[in-house]
């Protein structure tokens, strides 16, 4: 890339859990609270799978700061229609306290076909996933997939630092995402197999036509071509309350795909790492998040998963540049791995407090509160000041 102008747009996907401010248990109000937030987000404002889930999509932008105002946006929109329904708005990967079981399913047909199709994954303990969707673009088929096969050994990484599911349905399940655990039991979901357009279409068909999936919708491999825009979505990522943690998430995926377009372009070979290597990857990913062990990439040892997201950065470093994220970036990543992941907070406020009910409170407050303080403390607009930051890493 020459400059910002030629930054690729991005846009992120969340999803919440809507809950009720006495039991703190989760409510099937969805049919309430989307057409409310509807008033202000338009189709951005959008039902999940269960009728205790909805999701909000941001606007496609180009630079950190659009997209921080987008998130809270949607978010500010989204908490005051479910305040107008009488719950709350929990961006958690799963539901902290014991939820009604079968889960309430959104009653519209194609969720119908879903449900019948995955049998018990639709109601299991825990099955109300929320995630985080990442979309790079303007992307061809074929740009889309070489930059999903040298992202796929970096995404565990990623993973590692949007942990935020600890709890689920009243116990702690003993893995910082249990959402991550929760959703393999879905057809398709893990690392996306290396493929070019042909051989994607191909696999596509197959499992179609094997009826191991219904629609090209419901490929639920970490990185796929998006069915309906000309993007790159990326889908590792549990819901976080901190607003700051999908902005992060959605800098570092652009300036590696903008790093990895770069590679493809120039005739270069993703990294090789066997799918057993990379499963391990993620399994430790998602039991300890940044305290965890992780594989580099490029050697394929084992290195501490905080030393990993400082290699991520210097890898994408000259994109971030680029893009004019990379102070953001770097100090985002700083405070993540000072403060913790989401999966750590919400043990250090039960370890404080002794109550998931205290955890839910904590999960909503931090929802609604989409105010970005460390924006604060970036240099103000004009010429890169790089130096300001760059002792952090």
């Amino acid at each position: 890339m020459s400059g910002r102008d030629d930054a690729l747009k991005f846009g992120v996907e969340e999803e919440f859990l809507l809950v009720d401010p006495a039991t703190r248990f989760t409510v099937p109000r969805a049919h309430l609270v989307v057409p409310h937030a509807a008033r202000r987000l338009g189709v951005r404002a959008q039902h999940e799978f269960l009728a205790t889930q909805v999701e909000t999509c941001t606007r496609p932008v180009t630079t950190a700061a659009a997209l921080h105002s987008e998130l809270a946006a949607a978010r500010q929109a989204m908490a005051a229609a479910a305040e107008n329904a009488g719950c709350l708005l929990v961006a958690s990967g799963t539901a902290v306290l014991p939820s009604k079981h079968p889960l309430p399913l959104t009653p519209t047909g194609r969720y119908r076909r879903i449900a019948a199709h995955v049998g018990g994954a639709a109601h299991q303990m825990g099955g109300e996933i929320c995630g985080c969707h990442v979309h790079l673009g303007d992307l061809d088929r074929a740009e889309a997939l070489a930059i999903s096969m040298h992202m796929r050994p970096w995404l565990p990484v990623l993973q590692a630092l949007c942990v935020n599911s600890p709890f689920c349905e009243g116990r702690d399940r003993g893995a910082a995402s249990t959402r991550a655990g929760r959703y393999l039991a879905w057809p398709t979901c893990g690392p996306a197999p290396v493929l070019d357009p042909s051989g994607y279409e191909r696999t596509l068909e197959r499992l179609i036509a094997h009826h191991v999936i219904l629609d090209r919708k419901m490929l639920y491999w970490y990185a796929r071509p998006s069915a309906h825009l000309p993007t790159l979505e990326v889908r590792i990522a549990d819901s976080n309350a901190d607003v700051d943690i999908p902005l992060l998430l959605a800098v570092l995926l652009r300036g590696l795909a903008h790093t990895f377009l770069a590679a493809h372009r120039s005739g270069i070979p993703p990294p090789r790492m066997a799918s057993a290597v990379l499963q391990e990857a993620h399994r430790q990913a998602v039991l300890g998040g940044l305290t965890s062990t992780g594989t580099d990439p490029s050697a394929g040892h084992r290195l501490p998963m905080s030393r990993l997201v400082a290699d991520l950065l210097k890898l994408a470093t000259p994109a971030l540049a680029g893009t004019g994220d990379l102070e953001v970036a770097r100090l985002l990543a700083h405070h993540r791995l000072t403060c913790g992941t989401g999966s750590d907070r919400q043990r250090n406020v039960f370890g404080r407090c002794g109550s998931l009910s205290d955890v839910v409170d904590d999960l909503a407050r931090r929802t609604a509160d989409t105010g970005l303080k460390l924006w604060s403390s970036l240099p103000a607009p004009g010429p890169r000041r790089l130096d300001s930051v760059a002792a952090l890493f």
